[in-house]
């Protein structure tokens, strides 16, 4: 548990430097968009801005998940990190409608103009950016393995291909065709909600306790394969934060003594941590029932 809240610390710091830079970036595209008259780039400003919320609501969330158990969550408080991605995900889908409608009325109310250059040059630096820190976030989230940090970081990639979007409508609209900055800033609202999707998907799948019905698979086969495991009768396994918690019931010869089924549990949780990295098993025995 020691290092659920050591890993969590580390998933707070990666929060922390994405938050920061959101902060940098939203103001100077706002800025920048504005005066150099790209939909695009203002677009990408309000993502970003939404980045900010959605950063705040993650760092919050990981806080809360490193509160230590109580008498009313037996299992801690880890889940509150997969509710902040759930509400990330909720405010990027509402920013990206928003700069959809933008968009739309832009190009039918003929409000396009053509924007200055400075404002694509602008949108790639901002994509190199973003891009160091997925580079950052999506290793540690891999190496701690923190779903939180890892919306974080598929945010971030989603922002960084955002920015080149940006740039490519804004140097496409120097030829003549202003319609495209506001077309750029739809797509880019259509990646914004597509991505906040996603996440939405995954974490609704965590928080009812769905789980990878290819990866259960998988987890049944290698306890079959555990000597004097003679079938396994059922298994389940939840989604816990960052963590895999996982109850399994197997069946054995009626003969083994307690001692010897209890060496086959041991082997069981051994194998799932060396093997998938779960630590939380339930293994319950059973006697194995002959076929009439």
């Amino acid at each position: 548990m020691e290092e659920n809240y050591k890993n969590l610390k580390i998933a707070e710091r990666g929060a922390r430097i994405s938050l920061m830079a959101y902060i940098v970036l939203a103001a100077f595209t706002l800025i920048v968009g504005y005066f150099t008259s790209s939909k695009a780039l203002v677009a990408d400003g309000f993502n970003n801005s939404t980045d900010i919320i959605a950063s705040i609501a993650i760092i919050v969330g990981i806080r809360i998940s490193r509160k230590p158990a109580d008498e009313d969550h037996a299992y801690g408080h880890l889940r509150a990190e997969t509710v902040a991605s759930l509400i990330s995900s909720l405010i990027m889908v509402g920013v990206g409608l928003k700069v959809i409608y933008d968009g739309i009325h832009s190009i039918i109310f003929f409000e396009a103009k053509v924007p200055d250059m400075l404002a694509a040059v602008v949108a790639i630096v901002c994509s190199i950016i973003i891009y160091i820190v997925y580079l950052y976030n999506k290793n540690t989230a891999l190496k701690i393995n923190s779903t939180s940090l890892m919306v974080t970081a598929k945010d971030n990639i989603s922002d960084a291909f955002v920015g080149i979007g940006t740039a490519v409508g804004i140097i496409a609209s120097q030829f003549g065709f202003p319609w495209i900055d506001p077309l750029a800033a739809i797509i880019v609202g259509v990646i914004i909600c597509k991505t906040g999707y996603e996440i939405f998907k995954e974490t609704s799948h965590n928080l009812t306790d769905g789980f990878d019905k290819g990866n259960l698979e998988n987890i049944t086969q290698n306890i079959s394969m555990i000597k004097d495991v003679k079938y396994v009768k059922d298994i389940k396994a939840r989604i816990h934060g960052n963590n895999i918690l996982l109850e399994v019931v197997i069946g054995v010869n009626p003969n083994l003594t307690v001692l010897k089924s209890h060496k086959i549990t041991e082997e069981i949780e051994k194998m799932l941590e060396r093997e998938f990295k779960i630590k939380y098993v339930v293994v319950h025995v059973e006697p194995e029932k002959k076929a009439i």
